[in-house]
Parts: structure tokens; sequence; C-alpha cells
């Protein structure tokens, strides 16, 4: 078997089309596999913070955190709203945007590196997701996140120490450097086999194209 196509995804949990396209990535994923001469996919998460500046307790949802923080009117934020709200039904995501619960996200980012370690970063990644774009649940207070941490299977007690402890807060740093070195300045950003970069939530058809792409031109340097 030849060897992975690795793909880095640079997102954020508090950002909608991260999940958006996460999903759309992972159909084109499962489309991939079907031929099994194609390699497999290996995925890594980075970190990436949207608004470094939001608070942990934001007193307000997403409506409100738009209108205060970005300025915009009413009118375009429900156009806004509803369009994402669409697209993330079409891949069977039921976004709740009244009930969720705007947050800083640098300790939610901490945990999914402590959970990389431990074997989980994908469950722990889904699970970050859902919880705040679908079930209104805080993702930005330590107490909350180690609940979370334990849906996943990891060891509770210890996802607060590292999150107190903060034992994986240069992991989250190096993923911003890399993605300012990159050139990162918005995400969802793919990046496959270290030489190939995707920005956006592209459609699985797009996705596909790139890793047949990358299989194509494994083949031409062989």
């Amino acid at each position: 078997m030849s060897s992975p196509i690795t793909v880095d995804i640079w997102s954020d949990i508090a950002c909608p089309w991260c999940y958006i396209g996460k999903r759309r990535f992972e159909r084109a994923v499962d489309t991939f596999s079907e031929d099994a001469e194609n390699p497999p996919v290996s995925v890594r998460f980075h970190s990436f913070e949207l608004a470094p500046d939001t608070p942990v307790d934001f007193d307000g949802n997403e409506r409100d955190f738009l209108a205060s923080h970005k300025g915009l009117p009413p009118d375009q934020i429900t156009q806004m709203l509803d369009h994402v709200t669409g697209l993330a039904q079409q891949v069977g995501l039921a976004y709740d945007f009244d009930s969720i619960k705007h947050t800083k996200t640098l300790k939610a980012h901490q945990l999914v590196h402590f959970a990389r370690a431990q074997g989980k970063e994908h469950e722990l990644m889904e699970r970050l997701m859902s919880a705040y774009f679908v079930e209104g649940r805080h993702v930005g207070r330590v107490d909350d996140l180690a609940d979370l941490a334990a849906d996943v299977g990891l060891d509770r007690d210890a996802a607060i120490h590292a999150l107190e402890q903060e034992t994986y807060a240069a992991d989250v740093s190096a993923d911003m450097a890399q993605a300012t070195e990159y050139g990162i300045n918005g995400v969802p950003f793919f990046v496959f086999d270290s030489a190939y970069g995707v920005s956006g939530a592209q459609e699985p058809e797009t996705f596909g194209e790139v890793l047949r792409e990358v299989v194509s031109r494994r083949g031409e340097a062989a």
C-alpha cells in the first residue's frame, strides 16, 4: 500500500464554515476511498483562532456577537445566518445559531491537542463542533470542556489538569505560527501532502479532484 496522503486542516471550533467544510471533505474522502487502489488519507487538525479577542463568557448569542463585534446590520445578519444554516442542512448539520454560546476557543484548541496525545483527536473535534453549533453547549470553560472530553472517552480529570496547566498552549501557538508562515488568514484551510493548499469549505467534488491530483503527481514523481 502506498503511503497515506496527509491532509493538515486549520480550523476553529467556532467557525461555521469549518464544520461544513469538515463534512464536505469527509464525503470526498469516503468517495475517494471506495477505490481500493487509492492510498489512505491521514488527517490532522491544527488550531486557528478567528476571534482571539472574544471573551470566554460573551453576553449574547451569535446574532449579538456579529452586531456588536462586526458591526453588521440585523437584516444582513439574518440573511447570512439563514444561508449558512441552509448549507449546513445539506450536509446533515442542524445549526442552531440562537442557542450558540459565543466564546473564546483557545482552551478548546488546547483540548484538541490533549486529545491527539490520547489518540482521540478526531472524535473530540467532532464532539466540540457538534456541541457548539447544534447543542448550544459552552466550549470555552474548563469544566464544560472536560465534560465534552469525557463524552469521547477521555479522562476528565486529566483533561482539567492539562487545561489548567496549559500543557498544550505551546502546541496551539505553533499551529498559529505555521498558519502565519503559510499565509493562512482564514479558515478552513487544507494542506495536502504539505504541498497543495485549498482554502474554504469547498464542495466534495473539489476535494476529490485535489486528492486525485495528489495521486497523479505522486505517480509522475515516481
